[in-house]
């Protein structure tokens, strides 16, 4: 049976949209984990959903961490549509965390990450700081390691838009 060029069309046609399907990613799922906040309270990452969260690891004894909280907190503080939520990475007392936080006051809820067992969703950060953005559906969208500003982030989100 001889093929025609229609069939040829619809040949092609079909493989050219298979491999279209096949070569798409798959859509994000959305993330959530629960941390103990400096007070105790559980604080989770679904408790934001409908606005963008950028959650950030950092530790006491990082500089470029204690460089960043004040650009952070600004864009916390100016955003209604971002949440920032700080993820104290390190094996230490909540003592720590809180004499710490008075010569380096950040405006954002600050959570508490298990070293030994860290919110599965992000995993353990390769390196601090390490910053996620996440949309305001609960999806990662974006992995930021080593530090960044609140331009840069904005500008990552209105890019991710």
């Amino acid at each position: 049976m001889p093929t025609t060029i229609k069939t040829l069309f619809d040949r092609c046609t079909h493989t050219v949209l298979l491999a279209t399907v096949l070569s798409m990613p798959a859509a994000a799922e959305p993330i959530d984990f629960t941390s103990p906040g400096l007070d105790g309270e559980q604080i989770a990452l679904s408790d934001y959903l409908g606005q963008w969260v950028v959650v950030n690891y950092w530790a006491t004894w990082c500089a470029p961490c204690r460089k960043e909280i004040p650009d952070l907190s600004a864009m916390h503080d100016a955003r209604d549509d971002i949440t920032v939520l700080g993820l104290a990475y390190e094996d230490t007392e909540v003592s720590v965390f809180k004499t710490f936080l008075q010569d380096y006051p950040a405006s954002y809820p600050i959570a508490i990450a298990d070293v030994y067992d860290p919110p599965a969703a992000l995993g353990a950060p390769r390196a601090l700081p390490t910053t996620f953005i996440v949309d305001p559906h609960g999806e990662l969208v974006k992995t930021i390691i080593g530090p960044v500003t609140r331009v840069q982030l904005e500008q990552a989100i209105a890019d991710l838009q």
